[in-house]
């Protein structure tokens, strides 16, 4: 899951980097409003984590110009404590949670993984297709009941899918969500990733429709 973290104190989102990214996600950052509407206009995210004291444009007026703009990324906003005022602007602005400071990163972590899942539909930390089963909370995989070693490009992986599996993913959808900026994003990478995957699962698992992308089998009625 590629996850945007908007925040302008360097340690906090620092923080929050090494967080979220320990729980699966794949985080890029930024500290100032300006750059943060560009990226959230420009680029698909999973979800944006948005403190609202920004420089150059705040965070308030970053969220109302997504919204505005047709941007319906889910949104967890971070506010000072006791800011009831401030939240309830947010949420009227669009945001989808808040979280006041100073927070657990537990909490966090919890509520990013709810928020990607209710976005994609899906309520249950538990994620099943067929005999393939995903535990968001654990970032564990099972097949047939078996637990499945996996790497956590792989783990990233399955657990996008899952997310989507009514539908196929292509392969730039998949490569942009899986890596980060600093990452080489290329086709033959994922084939890669995907063929180490295969053998581990097995087939009936793991499907390609050719010149459209891949995709968890039983493929959903939407499919």
């Amino acid at each position: 899951m590629r996850v945007l973290v908007v925040e302008d104190d360097a340690r906090i989102a620092s923080d929050l980097k090494a967080a979220l990214e320990s729980a699966g996600f794949r985080v890029e950052s930024c500290g100032d409003g300006e750059n943060a509407w560009f990226l959230g206009d420009t680029e698909e995210y999973d979800l944006v984590v948005l403190d609202l004291g920004l420089p150059r444009l705040d965070g308030l007026t970053v969220l109302k110009r997504w919204r505005g703009n047709g941007r319906e990324m889910p949104v967890l906003v971070l506010t000072a404590r006791g800011a009831w005022a401030e939240r309830v602007e947010g949420i009227d602005a669009g945001a989808d949670d808040y979280l006041p400071k100073p927070f657990r990163m537990e909490e966090l972590v919890a509520r990013a993984r709810a928020l990607v899942r209710r976005s994609a539909g899906r309520g249950s930390a538990l994620q099943e297709a067929g005999e393939l089963a995903i535990d968001t909370n654990r970032m564990s995989v099972s097949l047939r009941g078996v637990p499945l070693s996996v790497t956590a490009l792989e783990y990233r992986l399955l657990s996008y899918l899952m997310l989507h599996k009514d539908r196929i993913i292509s392969p730039g959808e998949l490569l942009e969500h899986l890596y980060g900026d600093e990452d080489a994003r290329e086709a033959n990478a994922l084939e890669a990733v995907v063929t180490r995957l295969r053998r581990k699962l097995g087939p009936g698992v793991l499907g390609t429709r050719r010149g459209f992308g891949y995709f968890l089998e039983p493929l959903g009625p939407g499919g």
